[in-house]
């Protein structure tokens, strides 16, 4: 059943506008009578039946609510190194259906990308339309927010009160040491393409991070935070996979 995300509302009637009534409409070209769901973002699903639609405006009876039980237990948030190319999108689109809970793009030492702030904003806004598509499409509870992109500095001091884990080739502890099932909240960070400046490990590391190692292989920037998500949600979760 196609999936779709509205702001929270009340009583037994909703309305889809904009791009995604226009999806339905003219890409999906769905009829009267044919079952949508809707999530409100806030853990509510709603099972609804097309009564009306356009290509501006499709009009939704809702026929039974229920929990949304597909969120991972630990919000994640990725500090991501900026990327070359479009390994952002691949990242970001990954890294929620997997279950991320924030993406944070954030421009290191080596990074070769280099935004104003202007073209942060435009990609920043191109980046949380991917997160919406990847969270509608995986069956998400919520749309994980893409933060604007920020300095390494600004980094630091956002992760002062956060539990920390980074991961650096130069090696580390082992995830299972670091994330259980009684883990709520976890920050990782993944340097860019020429992975992390020396400089910022110890900058890291002062600030009270944890290095983790992901295996005997370097893995590449667009590689090792699909991995770690991975990872932390089997340990958190304790997936049966």
């Amino acid at each position: 059943m196609s999936r779709f995300f509205v702001p929270p509302f009340f009583g037994d009637t909703v309305t889809i506008t904009g791009e995604d009534a226009h999806h339905i409409y003219r890409v999906l070209r769905m009829k009267i009578g044919e079952k949508i769901t809707v999530c409100d973002g806030i853990g509510h699903d709603y099972a609804c039946t097309v009564t009306a639609l356009s290509d501006t405006d499709v009009q939704l009876q809702v026929v039974e609510q229920s929990e949304t039980t597909c969120e991972p237990t630990t919000a994640v948030t990725l500090y991501q190194g900026l990327p070359k190319s479009d390994k952002m999108e691949w990242i970001i689109q990954k890294c929620v259906e997997i279950g991320i809970t924030r993406i944070v793009p954030v421009a290191m030492s080596r990074s070769v990308v280099k935004l104003n702030a202007a073209e942060g904003e435009k990609k920043q806004k191109r980046w949380q339309k991917i997160a919406a598509g990847a969270a509608e499409q995986s069956g998400r509870g919520c749309i994980p927010e893409v933060a604007l992109p920020i300095s390494f500095n600004e980094a630091l001091k956002q992760l002062q009160n956060e539990y920390v884990i980074t991961f650096y080739e130069g090696g580390g502890e082992s995830l299972s040491a670091l994330v259980d099932a009684n883990t709520r909240q976890v920050s990782i960070v993944v340097g860019p393409e020429g992975g992390f400046d020396v400089s910022e490990i110890e900058q890291l590391q002062q600030h009270g991070a944890k290095t983790a190692t992901l295996g005997k292989r370097i893995l590449r920037c667009e590689t090792a935070p699909l991995v770690a998500l991975s990872v932390i949600m089997q340990l958190t979760e304790n997936l049966n996979l």
